[in-house]
């Protein structure tokens, strides 16, 4: 499992045109789910994402987490995360989760994130929507985090 977390003081989802969810200061998470990512994956990252200091405390030094500072979350479905160009100018999927797989992982991802934060403060794209996802980057920072299955390898796990 492959998240790109990037820090905001705002950002929004919106389908046909649409307001679907929105946040303030917080992460956008866009969450790509592998061939062979299990609850495991969707648990760890979830309870990184969760506890990750990469917000400044007084001193300006990246401390605190979203626990500290009351940030919300925007967790938004990527299959394309899992996208490989390597060859060629048509990128390849083959390494993304199918749907009928990938939703529930998902899903459990965003019921941890809810557990960790509380209900109010993690929102959600839709899954497997066109989005157009909107967004303040604060800083910018922006940290990539793999769950421990996949990271670094070649191969689905």
């Amino acid at each position: 499992m492959r998240i790109v977390l990037q820090r905001v003081r705002e950002a929004k989802v919106v389908i046909d045109g649409k307001d679907y969810a929105a946040i303030g200061t917080g992460y956008v998470l866009l969450l790509g789910i592998r061939q062979g990512d299990a609850a495991g994956d969707a648990i760890f990252l979830a309870d990184k994402c969760s506890a990750l200091r990469v917000f400044e405390d007084g001193q300006g030094k990246m401390n605190l987490s979203l626990n500290d500072t009351g940030g919300s979350v925007l967790v938004v479905s990527q299959f394309t995360l899992y996208a490989d160009a390597q060859r060629g100018n048509r990128p390849s999927f083959s390494l993304a989760a199918r749907a009928d797989v990938a939703q529930p992982l998902y899903d459990l991802f965003v019921e941890r994130m809810r557990k960790a934060l509380g209900e109010d403060r993690v929102q959600t794209g839709l899954f497997g929507a066109m989005m157009q996802v909107h967004l303040v980057n604060d800083g910018p920072v922006t940290v990539i985090l793999e769950s421990p299955g996949i990271a670094g390898e070649d191969s689905p796990a």
